[in-house]
C-alpha cells in the first residue's frame, strides 16, 4: 500500500519538476484567479454606479457575448500562431484593461458606458485565452506526463475559481471597486510573465501513423481564418470519436449548469428546508469531490478505456441526479453530490488527455473551441428550462437530467468505436 502511494505521488508530482509548467501551472491559476476578480469588481462597481440591477445584467452580458463569438476566432488563430503568444497578449490586454478602469474609477470619471466598453473588451480578449490555456500542454510535457499535469491544472483551475470571488469581494469589502481592478490587473500582468517565461522543450516532428491521413497536414500558406474555423469544425464533427465528446460534453453543461444552481438553491431551500449554509455546503461538496476525483485521476499509471470511462460518467450522474430528486436529508445530498464531483473529476483529467494525445496539434485548439463554445450556448438553455421546472421543486429538473445522461450512456455504448477509444 505504501509502495503504491508513494508511486501515485510521485506521478502527480512528476510534471511539478518542470519550470515550465510551474510557470504554466501559476499563470494559469492568476488568470482564473483574475477572472473570479473581475466578476466581482465588475459587479460591485456597476451596482455602485448605477444602482441597478438591470444594468448590472448589460455590463455582464457585454463581457460574455464577444467571449462566446470570439472563441472559436481564438482557437483558430491558436492553431495558426503560437498558444504562448496568444495567452501572453490576453493577459496583458486585461492587465491594461482592468488598470485603466481602476484608474477611472479612483479619479470618479467611470461611466456605465465606460464599463460596457471594458466588459465587452475583457470577453472579447478572454476568448483568446481561453482555447490557448487548453491546448499549450502537449507543447510542455512529454505525452505520458498528459494526465498528471491535467490533474494539477484542474486543481489549481478549482482553487483559482473559489479563491477569486472570495478575495475579490474581501478587497472590495476592505477597499472599494477600482482598486479590485487595479489588483485584477497586477493578477493579469503576473500571469503574462509566468507565460512568457514558459519555453516549450524542442522535439522531432512526429512521423505520422500509417493511414493516418488527417495527421499528414500538408505545408500549405494558412488559410483565411472563416476557413480555418470552418475546418476545425468540419474536422470535429467528422471523427465519432470527437462528436461523442461534443455530444456527452453538451449533455453533461446542461444536466450542470441548471441542476448545479437552480437545482442545488431549490433542493437547499424547499426540499431541505435549510438555506444559504446548505446551499454553500452543497457546492462546497461538489467542488471537493471534484478535486479528489481529479488527484486520483491524475495519479493512476496506464490508460484506461476513455470511451467506457465517459460512458461510466453519463451513467454516474445519471444515477445521482436520479437520486437528488428523491433524497429527504442533507447528508444524503451532501455524500451523493461528493461521488458526482468525484467522477467528474476523475473522468475530466483522462477525457482531457485523450483530447491532447489523439487530435493534431494543427486543429487542437479549433476543436477544443467548438467544445467551449457548445458549452457557451446550452448552459444559458439549462438555467432557463430549470428555472421553468423549479416551480414544482428540484424532482423534476433532476429527473430530466437523469433521463438525458442515460440516454447519452446508452448511446456511448451502442457505438464500437467510441467503446474502443483509450
Amino acid at each position: 500500500m505504501a509502495t503504491t502511494l508513494a508511486g501515485a505521488g510521485s506521478r502527480l508530482r512528476a510534471p511539478a519538476r518542470l519550470p515550465s509548467f510551474r510557470l504554466l501551472w501559476l499563470g494559469q491559476s492568476l488568470s482564473l484567479l483574475g477572472d473570479g476578480f473581475s466578476y466581482i469588481a465588475f459587479a460591485w462597481i456597476t451596482l455602485g454606479l448605477t444602482g441597478s440591477t438591470l444594468a448590472l445584467g448589460y455590463v455582464l452580458a457585454f463581457q460574455a457575448v464577444p467571449r462566446a463569438l470570439l472563441t472559436l476566432v481564438g482557437g483558430s488563430l491558436s492553431d495558426t500562431w503560437s498558444p504562448r503568444a496568444l495567452m501572453k497578449f490576453s493577459s496583458w490586454a486585461r492587465a491594461a484593461l482592468m488598470a485603466a478602469v481602476g484608474l477611472a474609477g479612483t479619479t470618479g470619471s467611470l461611466t456605465l458606458w465606460m464599463l460596457c466598453c471594458a466588459a465587452a473588451a475583457f470577453g472579447a480578449v478572454d476568448a483568446f485565452f481561453q482555447p490557448a490555456r487548453a491546448s499549450i500542454l502537449p507543447s510542455v510535457v512529454d505525452e505520458e506526463l498528459l494526465a498528471p499535469a491535467n490533474a494539477l491544472l484542474a486543481v489549481g483551475t478549482k482553487v483559482a475559481a473559489v479563491l477569486g470571488p472570495a478575495v475579490g469581494g474581501m478587497v472590495v469589502a476592505f477597499s472599494d471597486a477600482p482598486v479590485a481592478f487595479l489588483v485584477d490587473g497586477a493578477c493579469f500582468a503576473l500571469c503574462g510573465l509566468c507565460i512568457a517565461g514558459i519555453r516549450p522543450p524542442a522535439r522531432p516532428a512526429p512521423d505520422p501513423e500509417p493511414g493516418d491521413a488527417k495527421a499528414a497536414e500538408p505545408a500549405a500558406a494558412p488559410a483565411p481564418l472563416t476557413a480555418r474555423m470552418r475546418e476545425g469544425l468540419r474536422y470535429a464533427l467528422e471523427d465519432p470519436r470527437i462528436r461523442t465528446i461534443l455530444v456527452v460534453d453538451a449533455a453533461v453543461t446542461f444536466c450542470q449548469s441548471g441542476p448545479f444552481t437552480v437545482g442545488f438553491a431549490t433542493l437547499a431551500k424547499i426540499d431541505l428546508h435549510g438555506g444559504s449554509t446548505t446551499l454553500g455546503l452543497l457546492n462546497g461538496a461538489l467542488a471537493g469531490g471534484a478535486m479528489l476525483g481529479t488527484l486520483v485521476g491524475g495519479s493512476l499509471a496506464g490508460r484506461p478505456r476513455v470511451g467506457l470511462l465517459i460512458a461510466a460518467l453519463a451513467g454516474w450522474l445519471a444515477v445521482g441526479t436520479a437520486l437528488l430528486g428523491l433524497v429527504g436529508n442533507t447528508a444524503a445530498a451532501l455524500a451523493t453530490v461528493l461521488a458526482m464531483g468525484f467522477g467528474m473529476g476523475f473522468q475530466g483529467v483522462f477525457g482531457m488527455s485523450w483530447i491532447q494525445r489523439n487530435i493534431p496539434g494543427s486543429v487542437l485548439s479549433r476543436v477544443i473551441a467548438v467544445d467551449m463554445v457548445i458549452g457557451y450556448g446550452v448552459a444559458p438553455l439549462s438555467l432557463i428550462a430549470c428555472g421553468a421546472l423549479a416551480h414544482s421543486g428540484s424532482a423534476p429538473m433532476f429527473t430530466l437530467s437523469a433521463v438525458i445522461l442515460s440516454v447519452t450512456a446508452l448511446g456511448i455504448l451502442a457505438s464500437k468505436t467510441v467503446r474502443g477509444m483509450r
